[in-house]
């Protein structure tokens, strides 16, 4: 079975299809106003595919495989659909010139075709790409708390926003989102999964930013799978800990379970990305053009992430599945096990 499915007992979607459809407008131009007044981002236009073997396209975990295809115009050279933009979002701040303390943000549509279908995720991904200049003062544990809580800020704003529409919507994050280092998790909950971890503390805290994600932590494993090439999960942070990047990640009342809605950090710098290809062994990539223009310093340091706005959307309209924000391919064994439990899943 290519999918994983929960329905939750007694579920029944508190708006319609038609009010959903005008409350994800709301929620999408409210949060990308509020995000982008709260870091100082400027809206820029991105691509939707990059040329293969130039370095751009992220690898996520290290193992997705990106969509591909050949440019009949330009020799059959090979294009990748993008995974993400953390990388070319950094050559933007650079080709325009952004000064620290500003940055850009932008509409990301991706194809993630290796992804297993489950309620909250799908092989469409649409998110909020963003980056800042940063300074290297301020590549630091305390400025990474300190951009977190700006977005939490936002999300809290958001989630307000749609309860005065739609007063059935009741607000439920907490006033303050906690920070919880991976290492620390290991150790409170030594004999759990890290997905396991995830839910216990969100659910203890309601709204938790996970620290370190990519390295190996000293029980022998990673918590989750990092790229070695865009967030800085190698730096030493105090008291053994390391990494510079996280997740945050919600209590979902609905499915009862942690829910990630944006993964950002730190992004690696010349001595970061040497030591984590190192760790990875995957040296071979200083060679590709992006990775060659990071080591010359042709590139900012910057601070940067991907939120996830059918996630978002999702969360704050209290919906089972993804399916019910956006319009993608499913399964037909799943879309109608979802209509038998009152899931109505966008066609």
């Amino acid at each position: 079975m290519g999918y994983k499915l929960q329905t939750p007992k007694g579920y029944f979607p508190q708006l319609n299809i038609q009010e959903t459809e005008q409350a994800i407008k709301l929620i999408k131009d409210f949060f990308e106003l509020s995000l982008s007044s709260e870091l100082r981002l400027r809206r820029i236009t991105a691509p939707l595919f990059v040329k293969k073997g130039s370095g751009i396209n992220d690898d996520l975990s290290g193992i997705e495989r990106p969509v591909s295809f050949p440019i009949k115009s330009m020799n059959d050279a090979e294009a990748e659909i993008v995974h993400s933009l953390a990388k070319w979002k950094r050559l933007a701040l650079a080709e325009l010139g952004i000064e620290s303390g500003y940055g850009v943000y932008t509409d990301m549509n991706a194809i993630r075709p290796d992804e297993v279908f489950t309620n909250i995720h799908s092989i469409y991904v649409d998110q909020w790409d963003w980056e800042r200049v940063v300074t290297n003062e301020e590549r630091n544990i305390d400025f990474l708390k300190h951009v977190v809580t700006k977005i939490y800020s936002v999300l809290r704003r958001v989630e307000y926003v749609v309860f005065e529409n739609y007063p059935q919507l009741k607000p439920v994050l907490p006033n303050k989102i906690t920070f919880i280092h991976t290492q620390e998790l290991a150790e409170q909950y030594p004999n759990l999964t890290p997905d396991e971890r995830e839910t216990e503390a969100t659910k203890k805290h309601g709204a938790v930013f996970i620290i370190g994600i990519g390295a190996q932590l000293p029980e022998g494993r990673k918590h989750d799978g990092r790229a070695p090439d865009y967030d800085d999960w190698s730096t030493e942070t105090g008291n053994g800990k390391k990494g510079l990047n996280g997740d945050i990640l919600l209590w979902n009342p609905i499915l009862e379970r942690a829910f990630e809605i944006s993964s950002m950090g730190i992004r690696v710098d010349k001595e970061a990305l040497n030591t984590q290809l190192a760790i990875e062994g995957a040296e071979d990539r200083k060679e590709l053009m992006w990775h060659k223009m990071l080591l010359n310093g042709e590139l900012p340091l910057s601070i940067g992430g991907g939120i996830g706005q059918s996630r978002l959307c999702m969360f704050f309209l209290k919906k089972a599945h993804i399916g019910e924000i956006q319009t993608s391919i499913w399964p037909e064994e799943m879309i109608e096990k979802c209509k038998q439990a009152n899931i109505p899943i966008l066609k």
